[in-house]
Parts: structure tokens; C-alpha cells; sequence
């Protein structure tokens, strides 16, 4: 009588081998998908009433160039800061 016994490094192996073999399905299931799907569209961004004009233009991104996004906000002074570290504790 033969009693076969498997090494932990085969176990790894088997493990590494299955998951290739998923990656490969899902990246057989995926990239057709996205050809079928006819791609991502334009981004659309949601702008207020009161930004018209080259503003708007500016905020919406195409194919030929990226959004323009300006954020703008108050500095903080070192007490507020502290006040702030001190509350997140």
C-alpha cells in the first residue's frame, strides 16, 4: 500500500495555477465586453446656473482635453488646525 503525501509547495502551485486560469476568464469576459459596450462617454460635469461661458467649457472634459477642476477654500489658521487634530482623536 502506497500513501501519497503533498508538500505545502504543491498546494501553492495549485492555488497560483487556478488563479491564472481565473484571470485569464475574466480577462476574456472583459475585454470583449468593453468593445461591445461601445466604450466610455464623455464626462459630463454637473456646474450650477452661474457658471456660463469659457467657465463651462473648461469644466467639461472631451476626448481632445481634460476637465478643469478649481477648488477654493478658506486656510486654516494653526489654532483651527489644532482644533480640528484634536476633534478627529
Amino acid at each position: 500500500m502506497t500513501t501519497s503525501t503533498t508538500h505545502p509547495q504543491e498546494n501553492i502551485m495549485n492555488i497560483l495555477k487556478h488563479m491564472e486560469a481565473a484571470f485569464l476568464v475574466a480577462a476574456l469576459v472583459a475585454v470583449p465586453a468593453s468593445y461591445l459596450g461601445g466604450g466610455i462617454p464623455d464626462a459630463q460635469a454637473d456646474v450650477n446656473a452661474a457658471v456660463k461661458g469659457q467657465a463651462y467649457a473648461d469644466a467639461v472634459a472631451t476626448s481632445g482635453k481634460t476637465a478643469v477642476v478649481i477648488v477654493s477654500a478658506k486656510r486654516l489658521d494653526a489654532e483651527e488646525k489644532r482644533e480640528i487634530l484634536l476633534a478627529a482623536r
